[in-house]
Order: C-alpha cells, then structure tokens, then sequence
C-alpha cells in the first residue's frame, strides 16, 4: 500500500559531481523511498529535472554519457562569460520536450542566482529550461541567462542545498551534497588553491542548512573529481549509490519513508 507521506529531496550543484545524485536516488529507489518533491541547485536541478521528467537514474546517466552534453558550450565572445550556456538548449529540448514544469511527474523547485538585486530565485512554474539552465550557470564561466529583467548565474552561489521551497510542503526532507572534500596535505598549485577555496564557500551555505534536513546523504571525498569531469560519470554514480546503501543500513529509520512505488 502506498504511504502519503510527502519526501522531499535537495540536491546541491557541484558539475560533473551531481551525477551522484543520481546514484543516491537509485539506491533510495530500491529501497522503496521515492520523493514527492524535488528540488535542486546547478546540477541538481538537471538531475532532478531529468528525473521529474519520469527518467530513472540509471537512464540519465546513460544520457549524461553519451550525449556528453559539455561538448555543446561554445565560447561566448563577451565580457560577461566564456561559454554560451544557450548553446545547449537543443539538448535540453530534446529529453525535456513539454519545457513546462506543470508537465513533469514529480513536482521541481530549482533555483538561480538575480546576479543584479544579489538574491536567490526560486522557479517552479512556467517554462522548465531557462530556469534550469539559469540554475547551472556558472558565474565568469557561462554567460548569465535573462529571464524577464532578471540576470541570473548559478543557483549554488547563494543557496546551493534549496531546502526552502520543501518547507511546510513535506514531511520529511532529505539532503544530498556532492561536494565533500577529502583532507589534502599538501595543495600542489594556485589551481588546486582556487577549485578548493570555491568548493568551501559552497559547503558553507550546504552545511548551514544541513539541520533543517531529516536526513542528509554525503559521499565522501567527491570534492577531488573535476567541475567537468565527465570521464568519471559511472564511479560518480557508484559513490552516490555505495554511499546511500551505507547510509541506510547505519540510519535505519529512513526506511520509514517508504512509499514502496514510484509516482505515476
């Protein structure tokens, strides 16, 4: 018999590493946990629109790595960013044909970054891609995406674990970050120093959210793999994975969550 209880799941951006998102919510899908509510920052919000959409994990995945959707940002001849994020709006169109949130099978919040007014944005009306893309855009990197008046970057600049919009709508709610760093003795140059000094910032506004979450799935050590890693997509997706299975068996009451079947 299906539980009404609502779950709601925030996944964090992170690049390449938010494919372990996807790991995680296979391992919760095959012990019978399946979110009511998604909601998702950068990289999460992909994963989580592809599977709002009604994808399994292991189908993004396959997506993720034969479209290997990197290869569509083309330099962006401006000030504003290096890449053209727009470029990859046929891909999106492509798995997320309805580009309407009212359309998806699980209901999706993601959120972006109002780079002029300095404040996190919230969608989860209206057309799906744009926001998606606004959510993913790294800032220097991609252009801005405007929607409206509004310029907007990189969800995971101010809120990269979206908990809000799962507030007084779910009764339990799940945290996902995919970004942990391993301790490293010895930082070898500027490089590492920078790629190490963002990835703290952005566990900063992880972490101060982390005891609003009934449960928080981290695995360990994902902070070594690269923005656009790709090469690593399938041991991304067994971190997750590995990580959730070991989770449940040392927190055993998730397993009250259980929904036993997927949303229709």
């Amino acid at each position: 018999m299906k539980s009404n209880l609502k779950i709601g799941i925030a996944l964090s951006g992170g690049g390449v590493r938010g494919i372990s998102h996807l790991g995680v919510l296979q391992g919760l899908n095959e012990a019978g946990i399946f979110p009511t509510q998604v909601s998702g920052a950068s990289a999460g919000a992909i994963a989580g629109a592809m599977y709002c959409h009604g994808y399994s994990p292991s189908e993004i995945l396959k997506i993720i790595v034969e479209t290997n959707y990197f290869k569509f940002l083309r330099p962006a001849i401006s000030w504003k960013g290096i890449l053209k994020m727009s470029s990859i709006e046929g891909l999106f169109k492509t798995y997320l044909p309805h580009n309407d949130f009212s359309k998806l099978k699980i209901p999706l919040s993601v959120t972006a970054t109002d780079i002029k007014k300095g404040k996190a944005v919230y969608f989860s009306e209206g057309e799906l891609i744009g926001p998606v893309m606004a959510s993913s855009c790294i800032p220097g990197m991609f252009e801005p995406i405007v929607i409206g008046n509004k310029y907007l970057v990189d969800g995971g600049v101010l809120n990269n674990l979206p908990i809000e919009p799962l507030d007084g709508t779910c009764d339990y709610v799940i945290g996902v970050n995919c970004n942990h760093l391993p301790e490293e003795s010895d930082i070898k140059n500027m490089r590492r120093l920078i790629e190490r000094s963002v990835i703290m910032t952005m566990n900063y506004n992880v972490y101060s959210r982390k005891s609003q979450c009934d449960f928080f799935i981290e695995a360990p050590g994902l902070g070594k793999y690269g923005v656009f890693d790709i090469k690593k997509a399938s041991e991304l997706f067994q971190a997750g994975y590995e990580e959730t299975m070991r989770y449940i068996d040392q927190n055993p009451t998730i397993l009250e969550l259980k929904n036993l079947e997927k949303n229709p």
